[in-house]
């Protein structure tokens, strides 16, 4: 049986109008001229030293492009974003007072996401839109449901009869365990965007042209120079991990060698953890949490290759 939840803990932006393309693909890192009805990306928005300010999941449908971040960064990324509009001819709302958005993920997802939207999406990031209905399919058998506001209490009441209840620490463990990041405000202007993988999921093209921090983050891959990556891991510890701890490694003494992305229960025990490494130290082994001598963590695989 799927189980399903209210994402309230997730803002929507929604950019339109003729000039609403353009303005992305010159401020994202990822391709949104590549971006067709019907289709959703990983991306991120950096500054101009490259650091990561927000990642995000963007996806286009017939009402414009909706970009979806934590509720905690709405507001700020929309406001930042918004002073480089200027002239252009776009529009940039917090669509969360107009949209609804629900998770549903687990055996049989697809058939009841089919009974709320019409039809489910088959492939992993495809969308399926209409005027009032907006599924998307994402990796780890999960499904995103966009509804407005007046239809959102039949799609809840449907949603409720043919799935169980789960919450928003479930949902972000299939996160962690898909390799998504989902930067928060402990972690902004931490990482380039290659440090935690978006590379590695599509959020990061190096042939579109500059948008604030190209040039370090396009130097760092044609360069070879990135010393860290994200990586899964499993923390046996009572108490769940922040982010923005640090991690430790007897290579790297009393100096970190490594920070807490994201974390959530595990039902197997512990805590999964998103966290980003110095890949010497990932190499090694023998990571810590907190401290040099703190509870110890254990590498898992993530569902993708991680490369250098």
């Amino acid at each position: 049986m799927p189980s399903h939840l209210n994402l309230s803990h997730f803002g929507l932006i929604r950019f339109s109008d003729e000039g609403a393309q353009d303005f992305l693909h010159n401020q994202l890192t990822c391709d949104v001229d590549a971006l067709k009805p019907g289709r959703s990306t990983y991306g991120a928005y950096c500054t101009p030293k490259g650091r990561v300010l927000a990642s995000f999941l963007l996806w286009r449908a017939e009402q414009g492009f909706f970009m979806q971040l934590p509720s905690s960064l709405r507001e700020p990324i929309q406001k930042q974003l918004s002073k480089y509009i200027l002239r252009s001819k776009v529009k940039a709302a917090d669509a969360t007072t107009e949209w609804m958005l629900a998770g549903v993920m687990g055996k049989d997802a697809a058939a009841l996401v089919q009974r709320v939207a019409g039809q489910a999406p088959q492939a992993v990031h495809e969308v399926v839109h209409a005027p009032t209905v907006m599924a998307i399919r994402l990796p780890g058998d999960r499904f995103e449901i966009a509804v407005t506001r007046d239809k959102a209490p039949a799609v809840l009441e449907t949603l409720a009869a043919g799935a169980g209840k789960a919450d928003a620490e479930q949902w972000q463990r299939e996160i962690i365990r898909a390799g998504v990041p989902v930067i928060l405000p402990p972690t902004q202007e931490e990482f380039v965007p290659q440090m935690i993988n978006l590379d590695l999921i599509g959020g990061v093209s190096y042939d579109k042209g500059c948008y604030p921090g190209q040039e370090i983050v396009a130097r760092m891959h044609f360069r070879g120079t990135l010393k860290q990556r994200m990586y899964l891991a499993n923390i046996n510890a009572s108490e769940q991990p922040q982010p923005g701890d640090k991690l430790y490694s007897p290579d790297f003494g009393e100096q970190a060698c490594g920070t807490v992305v994201n974390a959530a229960r595990s039902p197997e025990g512990g805590h999964d953890l998103l966290v980003v490494l110095q890949i010497s130290a990932a190499d090694r082994g023998s990571l810590h949490w907190k401290s040099p001598d703190g509870p110890p963590l254990k590498l898992l695989q993530l569902p993708y290759s991680v490369t250098r």
